[in-house]
């Protein structure tokens, strides 16, 4: 069940994660081919599978969005019998991924160390909240690194106790990160014919992500607070009032700066020694910015979208998923896709995969399985047989 045109075609992926940096990751690999197996409990599967509203036709969109393009296959991993046809599905797979509690493959005989000697060509990945180590203590949830990984110390308003991004960023960043060590391990068998252990952490995923912040902290021991909508390191670069809507105004240098001031009429902010750099205009922040505010108050925001752009300033307004999806549209940028789906009166709809391969395309094969729909046929692929007194047995 691979992709002939796929990058990864012939990559077999035995998806033991679940919520989203996991699922996520492999949902992505499955795009670009692989033959990703979810294996998942069974009566409830996958956590997101009850994460809802919104639902579409009784299923939680929020599983919905992060699982086509694979298979399901239920089987309870504290069943002997099912933990057998887990090795099994592993012993054909180029690839293992898991995002358990540390200690929780290993109590199932599917840890790293208990598979390396069958399966030496195996890249297995292991995606924690806070390592393996100290931190397998404490559980593995986005909004808790959020806070404790420092994103929230600088998103909100300036004193306040800091506010949650409106995504499981950390989530979706730590599966990013996850998918990139795949690659580079497959690459490295590919070469030695040796598999091995990827270990990703959603802490370090996002102390990585921060960047800019957390190099400031390790080069410079400067701990950055929350500045709202501005930059620490940039100006104009932040939200402000137009006549009629917000608009966001993002100068990165000193030639988008001159144009902004000639376009607002006021020349004179470009030559003053306050303002002449990015440097003396971070430092001189409140006074900038009550300059810009009151001239961008004089007009509609898509009226000065319209000027700003025609003269190379970076703006625009803060968009809405509708308008954000027409946006793309527009602009002729693939963000949706609907996967026809003979279980669903209507078809699936799908943000569409942003990678772009000209030789090898993203490909949307097959919607978000149901529950332990390919539990027959993959327990056939592999072999085993007793598939009817299992239906009974459940």
């Amino acid at each position: 069940m691979c992709n002939p045109a796929g990058a990864l075609s012939g990559v077999v992926v035995a998806d033991f994660s679940r919520v989203l940096a996991g699922p996520y990751m492999t949902m992505l690999l499955a795009d670009l081919g692989a033959d990703v197996i979810k294996v998942e409990r069974p009566g409830s599967g996958d956590d997101t599978r009850a994460w809802g509203p919104p639902f579409v036709d009784g299923e939680a969109t929020y599983f919905l969005g992060v699982n086509r393009n694979k298979r399901s296959v239920a089987l309870d991993l504290t069943d002997e019998r099912d933990r057998a046809t887990a090795r099994a599905i592993v012993a054909r797979a180029d690839v293992l991924v898991e995002n358990f509690r540390p200690g929780t493959m290993e109590r199932h005989g599917l840890g790293y160390e208990q598979l390396r000697a069958e399966h030496p060509e195996l890249v297995y990945c292991s995606v924690t909240g806070f390592g393996a180590g100290e931190g397998a203590r404490l559980p593995g949830y986005d909004l808790l690194v959020q806070a404790m990984g420092g994103l929230m110390s600088v998103t909100g308003e300036p004193g306040g106790p800091g506010t949650k991004a409106g995504v499981a960023l950390v989530d979706v960043i730590t599966g990013l990160h996850a998918g990139l060590g795949v690659l580079a391990a497959l690459r490295h068998r590919e070469r030695t014919g040796a598999g091995q252990r990827v270990e990703v952490s959603l802490l370090t995923s996002l102390l990585s992500a921060l960047t800019n912040q957390a190099a400031a902290y390790v080069g410079a021991g400067v701990v950055p607070s929350a500045l709202g909508n501005r930059h620490p390191s940039i100006t104009p670069y932040e939200v402000f009032d137009a006549a009629d809507r917000p608009l966001v105004l993002a100068v990165g240098n000193d030639r988008q700066f001159t144009a902004l001031c000639a376009c607002l009429g006021r020349p004179g902010l470009a030559a003053d020694a306050r303002f002449a750099t990015n440097a003396a205009r971070v430092a001189h922040r409140e006074e900038l910015t009550a300059a810009l505010s009151d001239a961008l108050a004089s007009r509609t925001a898509d009226a000065w979208f319209e000027e700003l752009t025609a003269a190379g300033v970076p703006c625009g307004p803060i968009n809405d998923l509708d308008a954000a999806f027409t946006l793309a549209e527009k602009l002729g940028l693939p963000a949706r896709v609907d996967l026809d789906d003979p279980r669903r009166p209507a078809p699936a709809g799908q943000v569409a995969n942003p990678i772009a391969l000209a030789a090898t395309p993203a490909a949307y094969r097959t919607a978000p399985p149901r529950l332990g729909e390919d539990t027959e046929a993959v327990l056939a692929e592999l072999g085993l047989t007793g598939t009817g007194e299992r239906r009974e047995r459940r």
